[in-house]
């Protein structure tokens, strides 16, 4: 199975760990839009696929009416189009990669563009997250997110062997070592496997800012998740003088998912799995104080507080009998 056909191997609507993303990501949007920037009013650029998950969120919630779907598989383009909701506010295309249609991203408008990836990073992405961070406008939001799994096949990939750190590092130096350098052996190992890909990134990034005048990258966001894979999401604003003033007179750095750079730790989205009763007790309590466990069931508090982090957008599934 080709790296462009993840639709097949789970339901982009029920990945819980990615719900939560996309709902901390609309927060952080709201926010930004409070600010003074017409979030609204950007075109948003993403990979929708046959769901159309994030598209549907981002013009439903945030009123986002200037859309692009990018899938470069022609294996399912009749999907893509029957599935496709809103027909007068997605534009679709199909057959080609997503880093074709960065450099026709207008100038003169603002952008949200999310480079979502579903595969470990790769020599074209890094081509597309530096293309698009030379070319988006002051205001722009660029998002990326690659899977930081190793690039090992087997169970024992996620074991720090002589063998698995050597083939991780060959694999990545192959076509990022310039973005990678300096670097030690012990970055290649499977835990620091994120940060390493951050950094290649935000190389990109800054590559692709080389000979803007007054321009830098904000950090905003820096996730791991899973759901099956380790995926990272990260990203931030292009920013001018006038970018930076708005952002700082924001509310949007009180939250506690923001990453304004990318040595920090990641925010980390665990979901714990709840029943609907222990949820609603759980509910009940939050946002509560350090320490605090229910008395009704057994939870850590480990647990407790990876809830107490998530819980304002903890998605709920139910199943309809029809």
């Amino acid at each position: 199975m080709s790296v462009t056909e993840s639709f097949n191997r789970v339901h982009y609507a029920l990945r819980p760990a990615k719900q939560v993303e996309r709902r901390i990501l609309i927060d952080a949007l709201l926010l930004i839009s409070d600010s003074g920037f017409p979030i609204r009013d950007y075109k948003y650029t993403g990979m929708g696929s046959i769901h159309f998950v994030d598209f549907s969120l981002f013009h439903k919630i945030i009123g986002i009416r200037n859309m692009l779907s990018v899938e470069i598989s022609t294996k399912i383009e009749n999907r893509i189009h029957f599935n496709a909701p809103y027909k007068d506010i997605i534009n679709l295309e199909v057959g080609q990669p997503i880093g074709n249609f960065i450099p026709k991203l207008k100038t003169d408008k603002q952008h949200l563009l999310w480079l979502d990836y579903d595969d470990i990073l790769r020599e074209e992405m890094l081509r597309d997250i530096s293309a698009a961070a030379s070319i988006l406008s002051p205001g722009s939001i660029l998002l990326f997110t690659v899977d930081s799994e190793p690039p090992i096949k087997g169970n024992n990939r996620e074991e720090n062997t002589e063998e698995n750190i050597l083939k991780s590092k060959n694999y990545f130096t192959s076509f990022a070592d310039n973005y990678l350098l300096p670097y030690r052996e012990e970055d290649f190992n499977y835990e620091n496997l994120p940060r390493l890909n951050i950094k290649a990134c935000l190389k990109a990034i800054r590559a692709g800012l080389v000979g803007r005048q007054n321009i830098k990258f904000q950090p905003l966001f820096n996730f791991v998740y899973a759901d099956g894979h380790r995926m990272i999401t990260a990203g931030g604003m292009i920013c001018d003088k006038k970018s930076i003033q708005k952002l700082n007179g924001s509310r949007l750095f009180k939250a506690n998912y923001i990453r304004t750079d990318f040595d920090s730790d990641p925010f980390m989205i665990i979901v714990p799995i709840l029943t609907r009763k222990e949820q609603l007790v759980l509910d009940s309590h939050m946002p509560c104080p350090d320490g605090w466990l229910p008395g009704e069931f057994e939870m850590s508090s480990e647990e407790v507080q990876n809830y107490k982090k998530i819980y304002r957008f903890f998605p709920s599934y139910a199943e309809i009998l029809i």
